[in-house]
């Protein structure tokens, strides 16, 4: 528990220190399902219930679309019990990477077309 109130301790002076958060904004949360991304929306959703300035929170995640697919259920259930919004962004990065382009260092391509899809989704959702 104290973690937490350390690490809500950090985002709130943050939001407050570089007025990150002007009421009514929504904010999506790029989700990996890796730990910074969890805490991150686990903090703000907890910052929702006391936080001066009020705002809406959504969780974004980029398919990415290799075979097989990803499981993205435990993601989202966490999501349903945060009450936050969750989405999936379907993508082609994996083949265009791998079976289109066939990168030998996909990594700064990779990210640039993760970010597009990112900023293309937050725009989408508001």
């Amino acid at each position: 528990m104290e973690h937490i109130k350390r690490i809500l301790s950090y985002a709130r002076r943050a939001l407050d220190d570089y007025e990150m958060i002007r009421p009514g904004d929504r904010i999506a949360v790029g989700v990996s399902a890796g730990k910074d991304s969890l805490a991150l929306l686990c903090a703000l959703s907890e910052l929702r219930r006391f936080y001066p300035v009020p705002f809406e929170l959504v969780a974004v995640t980029v398919d990415m679309g290799f075979e097989g697919g990803m499981d993205f259920s435990p993601i989202k259930a966490l999501c349903e019990e945060l009450d936050v919004p969750y989405h999936v962004i379907p993508t082609e990065i994996a083949r265009i990477i791998f079976d289109i382009r066939k990168e030998k260092s996909p990594c700064s391509l990779c990210a640039k077309m993760r970010r597009g899809a990112i900023h293309r989704a937050a725009k989408d959702l508001g």
